[in-house]
């Protein structure tokens, strides 16, 4: 069986390598265009595009594709019900619980809120020589968690005390009988918020009840802000969590509510990934299963499901992408300066508002940069060979005006805002807040912290990886485990469909080579985006991680919805060659989605059929 787990993903392998050797030869092209980016006639490569636009059967494909996720994103997203008050303890505070007579106590189940620290457990026969029973630990790895104290197990008592050792939040305390049942003291109404919810008290801890990996720091950050409390998380900016506190605000600090606007930032992926491709490409056929094996990537799929940033870096760092595309395919002699500056000016802006949620979304900011660079580069090849070099310094000198604007001074802006919660939490409110010294020396702070925690973190993790083992799906992260029984288990972690992941390989290669040699500009693009995202984990020697590719996979998506359409314009029957990637993708997904959503299934069956790199795929 060992032997089959290996030989699997070999075969898988290969065959996508056979498939491209033999779509090599529909692509070769005859000869080698000028090594100028301009053509002999003299038309720009960059903007003689073709200009595409969506046709109604792309509109039904995009709903379709973007419903299906949709409904499959939210399912088993994580429950909607999770105690909301809070029991609000300072330091040394007691309560003390009266069941009336003795009562036999299997365990006792709590669920954390903000805030840590440790309460001692206390039992007593008569109210007033007490034995200490156990502790109740609220630590900052275990916030938002249904939990249970293992020393405190079994026990007989009437009353009951519970001492806190710092200021705390505790939002639900459970007493559970033998039976299942949860008994409910006489408790001061100052206590009420510890027993008002019983109904939702849970058997065990699970993904869908509780957070998971670093969860406890990004939710905890959003809830925070919220109540304008100083914030425990300050390594990256604060923007992914004030979107992600909308959630919250809707459904409350519940694992749906702190879910729920990561999914949908991944479901609004699917119709913009649609768009953009078809803008670049135009190839129904190509572009709807380009999106498709994007839209159920694992990747794509686990990465938006869990309540951490880097959902929204990808989401920015697409739309960005897209209207910096725009830009360039519009030709200065046949467009207006507003439709051309427009979508410029929206790439700035979102670019911004990506690096004001994660710092990564710099490393796009690169490749965005080349791409402006190299458009004026071959404008300024076409205009010089017109004789109009006046007209370019004109275009040049208003551009770059015009760029350190919405590449500089609006980033610098939408970042430095969205600090505010810092400054509410500080007592500071109002517009008054941007110009004030304080909230300045909170932002500047915070810039060398963040510089400081990331250039010099020093850790170990099981599940670590380097960029190289991304490339191949090597170590996928393991983001939850729970053996159940002796024979089930509930477990997922993050990586890439292989289908999309090895097949992206050898179509990155194709746009490496079209764009050297071919001075292909949309191969270039999609080139300088996948290594934008690549290169700079190259030199970075801290702690990285599988999710760290995610914005590459975006660019892999659209390397093979490039070769996809090569292959449905110079091949008659290219259905078969669309779906021999896309048939298997699904069934892919299909066949892995118990460690994509943690559903408790079998342990045989994911140990047997699901770890395909032995000591590697921790499933």
């Amino acid at each position: 069986m060992d032997k089959l787990i290996v030989i699997v993903p070999v075969t898988v392998f290969f065959l996508i390598m056979l498939w491209y050797v033999e779509a090599y030869r529909l692509f070769r092209p005859e000869g080698i265009p000028a090594v100028l980016p301009v053509l002999p006639d003299g038309t720009e490569l960059i903007t003689n595009t073709p200009r595409y636009s969506l046709t109604r059967l792309d509109k039904k494909i995009i709903l379709i594709l973007t419903l299906v996720y949709g409904i499959v994103a939210f399912t088993l997203l994580g429950d909607m019900d999770a105690p909301q008050s809070v029991r609000e303890y300072s330091a040394n505070e007691v309560s003390v619980f009266d069941f009336g007579t003795e009562q036999d106590v299997e365990k006792i189940m709590y669920f954390t809120s903000l805030h840590t620290g440790e309460y001692t457990i206390e039992v007593s026969d008569d109210g007033e020589s007490w034995e200490k029973l156990g502790t109740m630990t609220q630590k900052f790895n275990k916030l938002f968690k249904w939990l249970s104290p293992e020393e405190v197990e079994g026990f007989k008592a009437r009353y009951i005390r519970i001492s806190a050792d710092a200021r705390m939040d505790l939002a639900e305390l459970a007493f559970v009988a033998y039976d299942g049942s949860t008994i409910i003291p006489d408790h001061d109404s100052a206590d009420n918020a510890l027993f008002d919810e019983q109904h939702i008290v849970p058997e065990r801890q699970t993904y869908m009840n509780s957070s998971y990996f670093d969860e406890i720091y990004h939710p905890r950050t959003a809830l925070e802000h919220i109540k304008e409390v100083t914030p425990y998380e300050i390594s990256h900016p604060p923007l992914g969590k004030i979107i992600m506190s909308l959630g919250i605000r809707m459904f409350g600090m519940t694992p749906f509510g702190w879910r729920f606007m990561g999914t949908a930032f991944g479901v609004a992926m699917v119709p913009i990934l649609y768009v953009l491709l078809k803008l670049m490409f135009g190839c129904t056929p190509a572009v709807a299963a380009g999106t498709f094996l994007f839209t159920f990537d694992f990747m794509h799929f686990v990465q938006t499901r869990i309540a951490t940033i880097d959902t929204y870096a990808v989401f920015f760092i697409m739309v960005s992408f897209l209207f910096m595309f725009l830009f360039t395919r519009q030709h200065p002699d046949e467009t207006s300066l507003k439709s051309r500056l427009i979508p410029l000016g929206l790439s700035g802006t979102f670019w911004g508002i990506g690096c004001a949620s994660k710092w990564t979304v710099i490393y796009a900011g690169a490749g965005l940069g080349l791409i402006w660079l190299l458009y004026w580069i071959c404008r300024g090849v076409y205009l010089k060979k017109q004789d109009r070099l006046k007209a370019l310094t004109k275009e040049l000198c208003g551009n770059i005006i015009f760029c350190i604007f919405f590449f500089v001074i609006v980033p610098l802006s939408i970042y430095y805002m969205s600090y505010y919660p810092y400054g509410a939490a500080a007592g500071m409110h109002g517009i008054g807040t941007f110009f004030k010294k304080e909230y300045f020396d909170i932002v500047w702070e915070n810039q060398q912290f963040m510089w400081g925690y990331h250039s010099d973190l020093v850790a170990e993790h099981p599940y670590a990886s380097r960029w190289y083992h991304w490339l191949i799906d090597a170590r996928p992260i393991l983001y939850f485990l729970d053996y159940i029984d002796g024979s089930t288990k509930s477990a997922f972690g993050a990586f890439s469909n292989p289908m999309l992941c090895w097949t992206g390989l050898f179509a990155m290669l194709c746009m490496f080579w079209r764009a050297i040699r071919l001075r292909d500009w949309r191969a270039g693009m999609i080139s300088i985006g996948y290594l934008s995202s690549l290169l700079p984990w190259v030199l970075v020697t801290r702690l990285t991680f599988a999710y760290h590719y995610f914005p590459c996979i975006l660019f892999i998506a659209m390397a093979v919805c490039y070769v996809f359409t090569i292959i449905c314009q110079k091949v008659k029957n290219w259905r078969p060659w669309l779906l021999s990637i896309c048939v298997p993708a699904g069934a892919l997904f299909i066949m892995f989605y118990p460690v994509l959503t943690g559903i408790p299934f079998s342990k045989w069956y994911t140990s047997t059929f699901l770890r395909w790199f032995p000591g590697a795929w921790p499933f």
